[in-house]
Parts: C-alpha cells; sequence; structure tokens
C-alpha cells in the first residue's frame, strides 16, 4: 500500500517478538470482526517487515495472537511482485516438495537448511474488509506463505528440521552476503 502525503503517518514499526516469548509458540486466534483498526495493523505490518529486509510477518512475531500475515516477494526471473495481507488463512491445497532453506526475524542469527515445503499451494481466507479471497503460489513465494501460516499455528521452522545438523549460526558476513542474495523469511 502506498501512501500520499500525510496518509501514512499512524504508521510503525513494531518489535518483533524472539522465541523466548510464549506468543510465538500459541495457536493464533482466528479474526471475527473486521474493523479500520486492521487496515493499520496491516499497514504496520507491512512496514515493520520492510525495516527488517523481510518478505513475510506474521501477527503472532509482534506480540498479537491473532491470524493474519502479510507477505510481499518480487519473483526474480519473470519479475511477477507478490503483496498480500491474509487473515484466517488456510492451506486448501498442496503439490509437490522441495527441500529449502528458511530464516526468521523472531530467530536471529540462525538459517534451517533442508527444510520441506509444498512446491505450489492454494491459500483461501479473508481480506482486511472480510472479503474472501485466495492466494495461489508456486516456488519461493509458496515457501513464504507456509512459514507465516506456521507462525499462526505457533509452529517455528525449528520444528520443521529433520537433524540438527541442519540449523547453521549465520555470521554477520554471512548475513549480510545472503541480504544482497535474497529477502529473509520472517
Amino acid at each position: 500500500m502506498e501512501c500520499g502525503a500525510g496518509e501514512c503517518e499512524h504508521m510503525a514499526i513494531r518489535k518483533v517478538i524472539t522465541t523466548e516469548n510464549p506468543i510465538l509458540r500459541q495457536k493464533a486466534k482466528k479474526i471475527h470482526r473486521f474493523d479500520p483498526s486492521l487496515q493499520r495493523l496491516v499497514d504496520d505490518m507491512f512496514e515493520t517487515m520492510h525495516a527488517a529486509n523481510g518478505v513475510g510477518l506474521a501477527a503472532p512475531q509482534i506480540a498479537q495472537s491473532i491470524r493474519v500475515f502479510v507477505a510481499e516477494y518480487q519473483e526474480p526471473e519473470e519479475g511477477a511482485h507478490h503483496k498480500v495481507a491474509v487473515f484466517n488463512p488456510e492451506i486448501v491445497k498442496a503439490e509437490g516438495e522441495a527441500l529449502g532453506s528458511e530464516g526468521c526475524l523472531s530467530i536471529p542469527g540462525y538459517r534451517g537448511d533442508n527444510i520441506r515445503r509444498a512446491t505450489r499451494i492454494l491459500v483461501k481466507g479473508l481480506d482486511v474488509r472480510g472479503k474472501p479471497i485466495r492466494v495461489p503460489a508456486e516456488g519461493w513465494f509458496a515457501r513464504i506463505l507456509q512459514h507465516e501460516i506456521d507462525h499462526l499455528d505457533g509452529i517455528l521452522f525449528l520444528d520443521r528440521l529433520d537433524s540438527p545438523d541442519d540449523l547453521h549460526e549465520i555470521t554477520s558476513e554471512e548475513e549480510e552476503a545472503e541480504a544482497e542474495a535474497e529477502a529473509i523469511i520472517e
């Protein structure tokens, strides 16, 4: 969402919580009442995600135990731009499987390798006004959405590691190089 003159004064960068906060391990609550405060929350989530050079952020990561995530990703090759905010998301279709690496702002300084995710998914949910939406995703964008939906169920990428050997500490040099190569999933 782009802001015109004076339109974004209410946006704020929220504090991203880390693994010691129990909210990250709770199943987030469904949203039943849609009001203007949710647009402000979504705007804050996008601003927080962008400030952290992320491509996705779930509400529990900013200590809000509600079922909403935001994601924004630019495909490198075909250039497709994806930007979504989904309330009460649910994966209704999943196909294929791929191993990949993931990081998370709630687990700073670490990366997980060989994490299994579906290669193509269909997510249904609601937009910021409570209207039904369907979000098809494949490849890296599908991985991002699955990672964020896991957060809404109290699941971290750590739970998806097949082996403790697949968890790696990231040095500041590696982190800078990775940030240049591709964004980190929240």
